[in-house]
């Protein structure tokens, strides 16, 4: 509360899974809460994802196992990996980091991190579906990740089955024709299955925003629709600069997704954000429709049943923030959909790609700046953005409210080595 007794005014930035979250549970606390992104709410990078809310996150991307695969992914034109070589000299310190991160020391440090967030997601999904009213949204049944031989199995999951099984993460291993019982649209030339049993699946990422928004509005909540140019922060004031004009407000939340490092230096933190683009095609809905998320774990795309057909999701290109999208790479990926799922057609009814906000570990930043603790940071939830939206909600209401949240935020402070 402010002097007067009042809910704080809140300003949060970026109007994604993350930033509704957070502005909509701090409004159940009575605080005055605008949400500020010239889009409308989850037009962005929520917009396109797979869709799936995510119980058995175990691994981070750096791994040593990654750095191994690099060099063929980035000369094959289907791999899940791609880079702009142009914009090779503005990753570097980004890759550096990356590769120290892949250490094992450090791959067992953050896979605990992750399951720490991870752990708790479920529950605060839980509560954003009733309070969005999103409960036809969500399906459960879990998500399969599919193989076309033994040897592609257990390259692609034999590290992440081991760290499931630490973790006590349900899953199962399928094999052969039992796969087909379970998910009848898939292709005869699947021969391996992991299963991900505790997994759900959202049908519509962009409806769950926009549900999410409609709650928040609806109860006064406002919406800003202009870029945040900078934050003002000088002499202890707390404020962000909009088309010239200054907006004071007690607290600032910076939720801005891949968008979020110049935020953040005005805050005194230099982060090692860069993005990992992604891109998706929507195909027509194949007859027998799939009832589970799949992934092809060969070639490393995701097919996923969305209300609007089937989404087929690539993998991750590096190139920045300004670059034109090339639609050449998940274009090439389609005629690949069929050695994976029956019936799948060849046919594109819209194109998309949009910015996963991503650090050299793998972790978030979710935290109060060092000089300016009204000013929380909650951005740079990589691949697990939507599975991580409504807890990182909760976190940041927890720390507004001065409660110490129930984990540990040290793993996520803006100020770590982020290695």
């Amino acid at each position: 509360m402010n002097a007067a007794g009042e809910g704080r005014t809140i300003a949060v930035i970026g109007g994604g899974i993350v930033g509704l979250s957070c502005a909509l549970f701090l409004q159940d606390e009575g605080h005055r809460v605008t949400l500020v992104d010239p889009r409308e709410p989850g037009e962005g990078t929520s917009f396109g994802n797979a869709g799936v809310l995510s119980a058995s996150s175990v691994l981070p991307i750096a791994t040593p196992g990654t750095l191994r695969k690099v060099p063929a992914m980035l000369f094959d034109r289907t791999s899940a990996l791609s880079l702009r070589w142009s914009y090779m000299p503005r990753m570097l310190p980004w890759l550096a980091r990356f590769l120290l991160a892949s250490r094992w020391s450090r791959v067992e440090r953050h896979s605990q991190s992750i399951r720490a967030l991870v752990d708790h997601a479920p529950a605060a999904h839980d509560i954003m579906i009733q309070r969005a009213g999103a409960g036809d949204l969500v399906k459960a049944g879990g998500w399969l990740k599919l193989a076309r031989s033994a040897e592609g199995f257990e390259q692609a999951t034999g590290l992440e089955r081991q760290f499931l099984q630490r973790y006590g993460v349900p899953f199962e291993v399928h094999e052969g024709d039992v796969i087909r019982e379970i998910e009848p649209c898939v292709g005869d030339e699947v021969t391996h299955a992991l299963h991900l049993t505790a997994n759900r699946r959202v049908t519509s990422p962009v409806e769950y925003s926009r549900r999410i928004a409609r709650a928040f509005l609806e109860r006064g909540g406002r919406h800003l629709k202009m870029p945040v140019l900078g934050l003002d922060l000088l002499g202890g004031a707390h404020g962000i600069v909009v088309e010239g004009e200054r907006r004071p407000f007690d607290t600032i939340v910076i939720a801005a997704g891949a968008f979020s490092g110049n935020l953040a230096a005005d805050a005194g933190h230099r982060v090692p954000l860069d993005t990992e683009r992604g891109y998706h095609v929507t195909l027509p809905m194949p007859e027998k429709a799939p009832e589970y998320t799949l992934q092809a774990l060969e070639p490393g795309f995701v097919l996923a049943p969305m209300l609007d057909g089937l989404r087929l999701t690539s993998g991750v290109e590096l190139a920045g923030i300004h670059a034109p999208p090339d639609f050449r790479r998940v274009r090439r990926l389609v005629p690949l959909a069929r050695r994976y799922i029956r019936g799948a057609r060849e046919e594109i009814l819209s194109e998309w790609q949009g910015h996963r906000p991503s650090l050299p570990d793998g972790l978030p930043v979710i935290g109060r700046a060092r000089a300016h603790p009204n000013v929380i940071f909650a951005f740079g939830h990589q691949h697990i953005g939507l599975t991580l939206g409504p807890l990182t909600g909760r976190i940041v209401t927890d720390l507004v409210a001065g409660r110490t949240p129930e984990i540990d935020l040290s793993p996520y402070a803006a100020d770590r080595s982020f290695i």
